[in-house]
């Protein structure tokens, strides 16, 4: 332990703790913008500088270690001075257009421009003539508003292992750049997990904006417009309206999508059910049948897949060939209940919300996504989006009652709505899986070994004899451990370390999406899925393959799991991409 003084307060802290650690310890805010916790300290902006009693010198708190006996003033008028020019500095290369940024409100710069007081600055300002890169169609990327701090590339480089950010040049002219310069976005190795953006502290990195889209299909008397939520927006829309992360608004925002006009409205947990349905099918029969084909890796995260296609080509044939769960909300909503509804599907518009920016690359990533004959999935939009689209429609989420979904594709079980959350998927196909193989149901559906914000899980489970070898692996940088091992046991034509892996590309998995309100942290992580897993140890039901609605869908459409109708319709294939092998 150390002991050191911070603006006369005694702290004891562990050794190797940072002043700004320690700060934070008793109760004491050092303002930053380069730092983010998720992220190592960069130390690249200054604004968290420091001073010790009795010396001139100022240090760095976010990258400097407290030591025995030091006595740091965090806050004095020529600390205060240093930082507010340092702001001024940032402002002088960034232009002035937070009326129409899409970080207007919640941007970290803006937020500390007006704690300082900054109404002119002594510098003229220099702006980059960059233009914006919308090349993705997922997330936008506006050069001019980058302030130089490094979350985007290093989240890209060292967490998600995308490596489709750089810094180029040097200096003042230092500026964001997808990596190799002169390409666009579209053309470097980005999967849109939207980590950047969800990371960076101001507009130069956010969400392509696709709510005009919704509101002009809204406006169009003949069309029907159906909407579906993802689960784990459900935990999570509710801090942008005052709520704690981890407050479950489910049937508010089914009342609110009412409110702005949806004839229909959807859960993408019945989708969730759907897949666990299919997945575990495919699974059991690998494991009982083909054994040559496994490890199954699951394929309901589009930034995952991209991955997959781009760097690990040869691992395609284990991919899981189920669609998405609201992928299949979506060519549901436009065969099964348009025929049950009588609706002409060439005059219906799907909308999903999703805690995703790569869910809007998504529904046009091949041919199968059009398996109804129209795009199946006509709009997708983020958490962040919706939150924008109910204050405009000027809806008290608050104060609004309580809705029920339509329950021909909104009803779920318990294990739909943990998909939200890494080892979500994994939990639930167990518990059908189990079934399927032993014909009997598990005496406790909770796998703890699979549940945590752990970058990696591993777990054995017995079924009717058998070890079930599982991992599950979240943040991209992490799929390379699980990957390798199995990589390297055919090699040697060992026994395979896994039967079943589960990735998801977000940190946290979908709770931690690209698309999900700012703001993000372990304990905001921890808190969400805590949300989910509440709803699913509440929820009477709690296995997919027992969703009575599940049931009358291949009762009355699909016939039986893995069916030539349910190949038709649920599932997708996939493409080697020979240019980002590495």
């Amino acid at each position: 332990m150390v002991k050191a003084k911070i603006n006369g307060i005694t702290v004891n802290v562990p050794e190797g703790t940072t002043i700004l650690e320690a700060a934070e310890k008793v109760q004491i805010k050092i303002p930053t913008l380069c730092k983010h916790p998720d992220l190592p300290p960069t130390a690249s902006c200054g604004i968290c500088i420091v001073k010790l009693v009795g010396s001139n010198k100022m240090l760095r708190a976010c990258c400097t270690p407290i030591e025995e006996n030091m006595d740091i003033i965090t806050h004095d008028p020529e600390i205060v001075e240093v930082r507010r020019t340092v702001i001024e500095l940032i402002l002088s290369k960034h232009p002035n257009e937070c009326l129409t940024c899409g970080r207007n409100g919640n941007c970290e710069l803006q937020k500390l421009a007006e704690e300082f007081g900054i109404r002119t600055s002594a510098f003229q300002q220099f702006l980059p003539d960059i233009p914006p890169d919308t090349s993705t169609g997922t997330i936008v990327l506006e050069p001019r508003k980058c302030i130089s701090c490094g979350r985007c590339v290093t989240v890209c480089q060292q967490n998600q292992n995308v490596w489709a950010l750089c810094f180029m040049d040097r200096g003042f002219g230092t500026r964001i750049s997808p990596a190799g310069d002169g390409v666009s976005l579209s053309e470097s190795p980005c999967v849109k997990c939207g980590q950047c953006s969800a990371h960076c502290p101001t507009g130069a990195i956010f969400e392509n904006d696709d709510t005009a889209k919704v509101w002009k299909a809204l406006q169009d008397k003949d069309t029907y417009c159906a909407v579906q939520i993802a689960p784990a927006v459900r935990v999570a829309i509710g801090e942008a309206f005052g709520y704690k992360p981890g407050a479950n608004l489910t049937k508010k925002i089914y009342a609110a999508l009412r409110r702005m006009g949806f004839n229909a409205v959807f859960d993408t947990n019945f989708g969730a059910d759907v897949t666990i349905v299919e997945e575990a099918s495919e699974f059991v029969q690998r494991f009982t049948e083909t054994p040559e084909k496994l490890p199954l890796i699951t394929s309901c995260c589009p930034s995952w897949v991209d991955f997959m296609e781009k760097f690990h080509p040869d691992m395609k044939e284990n991919f899981s060939s189920c669609k998405s769960p609201h992928a299949i909300v979506g060519v549901l909503a436009k065969t099964f209940f348009a025929k049950k509804r009588r609706i002409d599907p060439a005059n219906m518009f799907v909308l999903s919300v999703m805690p995703c920016t790569s869910k809007k690359y998504e529904i046009t990533r091949s041919d199968e996504m059009y398996s109804s004959g129209y795009q199946d999935v006509d709009v997708s939009i983020t958490t962040r989006e919706l939150a924008r689209m109910i204050k405009q429609a000027g809806i008290n989420i608050n104060d609004i009652s309580e809705e029920e979904p339509d329950h021909v594709l909104g009803e779920y079980s318990g294990a739909a709505t943990i998909f939200g959350v890494t080892g979500g998927v994994m939990e639930a196909a167990l518990r059908t899986a189990y079934d399927y193989i032993t014909g009997g149901k598990l005496k406790n559906v909770e796998f703890e070994n699979v549940r945590g914000i752990e970058g990696v899980k591993e777990g054995a489970i017995p079924v009717n004899g058998f070890t079930v070898k599982v991992a599950v692996a979240h943040g991209l940088s992490n799929v390379e451990y699980v990957l390798n091992k199995v990589k390297e046991a055919k090699r040697a034509g060992k026994e395979l370390p896994y039967h079943f892996i589960e990735v998801m590309a977000c940190p946290g998995g979908c709770i931690g999406g690209g698309g999900q309100p700012y703001g993000i942290t372990d304990e905001i992580r921890k808190k969400r899925g805590e949300g989910l897993y509440d709803e699913d140890h509440n929820c009477k039901l709690r296995y997919s393959h027992e969703n009575p609605f599940v049931k009358k869908l291949y009762e009355e459409f699909l016939d039986k799991p893995l069916s030539e109708q349910s190949h038709h319709l649920l599932h997708t294939t996939y493409v080697k991409r020979p240019e980002y092998q590495k």
